[in-house]
């Protein structure tokens, strides 16, 4: 029985379906091409390419649904450099059906499959695991004995989880030139449990998906277990768990192999945030590129899935067209940070992501010592999962709150004044200040709100911080990042800083009747350092 999963994921799916059907395409058996070293690129423009379904075997004996896109008029011994896409976190192997009949267009073998463990493939859910990067190295092998794949040309590339097994792909399989990594992530903790915080509708949506689409292993099931249920006997074992999963902390292996790599991210993923992102960019020392743009997970390339003039997509192929094909198409030659503010503004280019606030910081000073009441949503909060910062992409709609009617008991703020010119905010704001709390443990948010005459404040960042263990009625430091962003603050506008205990984006661990207390000492005083943009 086919099962479905409620969320964005399925409506995608749906319209590539729908794609799949008005192209005619329909699946059935290859014939393998004949082995040869020819290297050309030969495309007849005014055919359609070939698409074949396979059964491709995998890592461990399992087997992988795929399908293969060859260029049209591809002639026997000619050889064409591979790009290789595994889906999406429960999404089938038809995802990128658009993208990949439009890269064979150009020129390319495209074979993109269904990640193990969901659908129809064999095995289990391992969440981008070591049996995953095999699956891409099985993958590759397979299609150079079976296509006209060209062995000294393969890319990887995919959205959110095909993104995270493409970067780590890069570290075990030095085939591969070029990866392109969309929504994805570098660093699996820093991504879910940033500031020491389960984020909570991200990870039950993602297992939510996972057992409605496929078949999580007892490894997946007993992390997930874990961290839903806040077991803190069990954090070293999950931090370690998400360690082997993330390519931040193979970074050396990837620069050593070579590979060119563009990232892909949106200001307001709330499954994997762009701060990561940004630290992994900044580690690499091969050609690389890191874009930025309004949106939540996997919303800036949607479009493109659909077959609508994408800026990601478009930016993909031209980075495969440069480091597989050799073009001098003029990517490898602009400004590798590309970002695009949460405005009506047109991209922003910078020579690295340092560059971004290259006008300097603003301090904001947190003078006023403010007490809090926990456990009490206080109306601040960063909004709903997938939902909020697509209507912030679309419409420039980011959640509110009415500043002055914040309850002053369980929400500390902090105004800055009016501004008279306007403020353009780029990249990771920071907070420092000094807690105290009664109680061993808990958790606060913190939200930067650009806030109108009316005192309506709309969210420009936020971040969540989790303690524990901390000796009751004794302060301690905290440095904590927000998440990244670019928003222009009008003119007649100020910016407020808002800190409350409640949101239900993630697990707060304030214990019944717990208080903070956030001051100011005259030794340390408390701050918020934005960022700005060069006037």
């Amino acid at each position: 029985m086919v099962r479905t999963v409620r969320t964005t994921s399925t409506a995608t799916a749906m319209a590539a379906v729908l794609a799949t059907a008005a192209l005619g395409l329909a699946p059935h058996q290859a014939q393998a091409a004949p082995a040869t070293t020819t290297a050309a690129v030969t495309v007849a423009p005014e055919a359609s390419p070939d698409l074949r379904f396979h059964d491709i075997p995998g890592s461990g004996g399992i087997t992988l649904k795929g399908n293969v896109f060859t260029p049209a008029g591809a002639l026997p011994g000619v050889k064409y450099p591979l790009i290789v896409l595994p889906t999406s976190w429960g999404m089938p192997q038809i995802e990128y059906i658009v993208q990949a009949k439009k890269l064979a267009d150009s020129g390319y073998v495209v074979v993109s499959y269904t990640s193990r463990g969901f659908w129809l493939s064999g095995g289990e859910i391992e969440t981008a695991g070591p049996a995953d990067t095999a699956d891409v190295s099985a993958v590759i092998d397979w299609a150079l004995a079976n296509t006209a794949a060209d062995a000294e040309h393969i890319g990887m590339g995919g959205v959110s989880y095909g993104a995270g097994i493409s970067l780590l792909a890069s570290a075990s399989d030095q085939r591969i030139k070029a990866v392109v990594a969309l929504s994805g992530w570098a660093d699996l903790i820093e991504s879910i449990y940033s500031g020491r915080t389960q984020h909570l509708q991200a990870a039950g949506l993602l297992g939510g998906a996972g057992f409605l689409t496929g078949r999580p292993g007892p490894e997946l099931q007993q992390i997930l277990g874990d961290f839903l249920g806040s077991k803190l006997d069990r954090e070293p074992q999950m931090i370690e768990w998400g360690k082997k999963r993330s390519a931040s902390e193979k970074v050396d292996r990837i620069n050593a192999n070579g590979a060119a790599i563009m990232l892909g991210n949106a200001w307001g993923d709330t499954i994997f945030p762009p701060n990561q992102y940004a630290k992994f960019f900044e580690e690499l020392t091969g050609p690389k590129r890191l874009e930025l743009r309004p949106g939540d997970h996997a919303t800036a390339e949607a479009t493109g899935l659909l077959g609508l003039p994408n800026d990601t997509w478009t930016n993909a192929h031209r980075w495969f067209d440069r480091y597989l094909k050799g073009e001098r198409n003029g990517v490898d030659t602009e400004a590798p940070v590309q970002i695009k503010p949460r405005s009506d503004g047109g991209y922003e280019g910078y020579a690295d992501w340092k560059s971004v606030g290259s006008g300097g910081a603003e301090k904001l000073m947190l003078s006023d010592s403010e007490h809090l009441f926990t456990g009490v949503d206080s109306g601040a909060n960063g909004g709903v999962v997938l939902l909020s910062n697509l209507l912030d992409q679309f419409f420039q709609a980011p959640p509110t709150a009415s500043i002055p009617l914040l309850p002053r008991a369980f929400a500390a703020v902090w105004q800055s004044p009016r501004y008279a010119e306007d403020r353009r905010v780029r990249g990771t704001v920071r907070l420092h200040t000094t807690v105290t709390p009664t109680k061993s443990d808990g958790t606060f948010v913190a939200y930067l709100y650009d806030v109108g005459p009316l005192g309506i404040g709309k969210l420009v960042s936020n971040a969540p911080y989790t303690f524990h263990g901390k000796p009751a009625g004794q302060p301690f430091g905290v440095d904590l990042e927000l998440f990244s962003t670019a928003y222009d603050v009008p003119a007649g506008h100020r910016l407020a800083v808002v800190v409350d205990t409640v949101d239900p984006l993630y697990i707060e661990h304030n214990p019944t009747g717990a208080q903070l207390t956030f001051s100011s000492p005259r030794t340390d005083p408390s701050y918020l350092s934005v960022p700005l943009r060069e006037q």
